[in-house]
């Protein structure tokens, strides 16, 4: 388990170890190109001898205020002269230059040559404590350093707008009993037995097209789909080795049966609003539900629970 809490925590905690990596290695080599400044060849001369000094480079070059490029580019390969003069100022890193800033760490952007996420340090040059210009580092994210655990997917109530067009006709349908609607007790009751004592840990319930997708601790790279005739022959648990319920589980095994209840109640309450597919994550410890209107929600199961047909529908 890991403390990051978010997507967006973990972007940010891998930002500010890139900003103390980059740092003093760029204000170095900013010092010798001060020196040279605006000699192109000079300036170029100084990124040569120093490329090696910024770890996990990809080019290094220097533009003026504008963005106009005022040295070749430098690389792994060494100099590529056709940058010399380029235009940068388009670029969305040279949008978040300004010469009040005197280094900034891009936000990721996909790169014009080899079409992949990158990122760019900009340090700012001075002459005589005046801004002139930048020097630029690009970045490929491939090769750059990761540190610390993969985030974990907050486990609070998200609800999730669907598409347009579906939302704009939703009045105009009307439910129809799926092959699955009609022995819907049984799927249950089967789906129960694969979660709680045969090693299921992640299904997703497809309620009108009648199947199920699941996933097993067993093998949990790989999905398996159990279409309709499986949903309605208990024979399919045997297909499964029985498996201890994981201790690390967030969804207590005794919860799992209300849970399926719950959804089954949601597919019928409505024949206008009606459930669509679900999913149940027991490590996440989250329910998903989209509805005939497209829309979607993410709710940790014990808010599930909570709610029942008369709170999505009214009374």
């Amino acid at each position: 388990m890991t403390d990051v809490s978010s997507w967006k925590e973990s972007i940010r905690k891998q930002r500010s170890s890139l900003f103390e990596l980059l740092l003093n290695p760029l204000r170095k080599v900013a010092v010798k190109c001060q020196k040279a400044w605006p000699d192109r060849e000079a300036l170029t001369q100084v990124l040569l001898e120093q490329f090696d000094s910024v770890p996990y480079c990809t080019y290094l070059y220097v533009t003026d205020l504008k963005g106009i490029q005022v040295s070749d580019n430098v690389g792994r390969n060494g100099r590529m002269p056709e940058h010399f003069g380029r235009d940068r100022s388009p670029r969305p890193y040279m949008k978040e230059a300004r010469p009040d800033r005197d280094f900034v760490l891009s936000e990721a952007y996909i790169s014009l040559s080899a079409h992949r996420p990158s990122i760019t340090a900009l340090q700012t040059l001075y002459r005589d404590g005046e801004p002139v210009g930048y020097l630029g580092a690009d970045f490929d994210l491939r090769d750059l350093p990761t540190e610390g655990s993969l985030y974990v997917e907050r486990g609070e109530w998200q609800q999730i707008k669907g598409d347009p067009a579906i939302r704009g006709t939703v009045f105009q349908q009307t439910r129809v009993d799926s092959a699955f609607d009609t022995h819907i007790d049984q799927a249950m009751s089967i789906l129960e037995e694969l979660i709680v004592e045969r090693g299921m840990f992640q299904g997703v319930i497809h309620f009108s097209s009648s199947r199920v997708t699941v996933w097993v601790v067993d093998d949990p790279y790989r999905y398996r789909m159990l279409q309709s005739d499986a949903l309605s022959d208990p024979d399919i648990c045997l297909a499964y080795p029985r498996r201890p319920y994981p201790e690390d589980a967030e969804i207590p095994a005794d919860c799992i049966g209300s849970i399926l209840r719950g959804l089954k109640a949601l597919r019928f309450a409505d024949d206008t609003i009606y459930l669509r597919s679900a999913s149940i994550n027991i490590f996440n410890g989250l329910v998903s539900l989209t509805f005939s209107c497209d829309g979607s929600h993410y709710m940790p199961y014990y808010e599930f629970l909570e709610k029942d047909a008369d709170f999505w529908f009214g009374g």
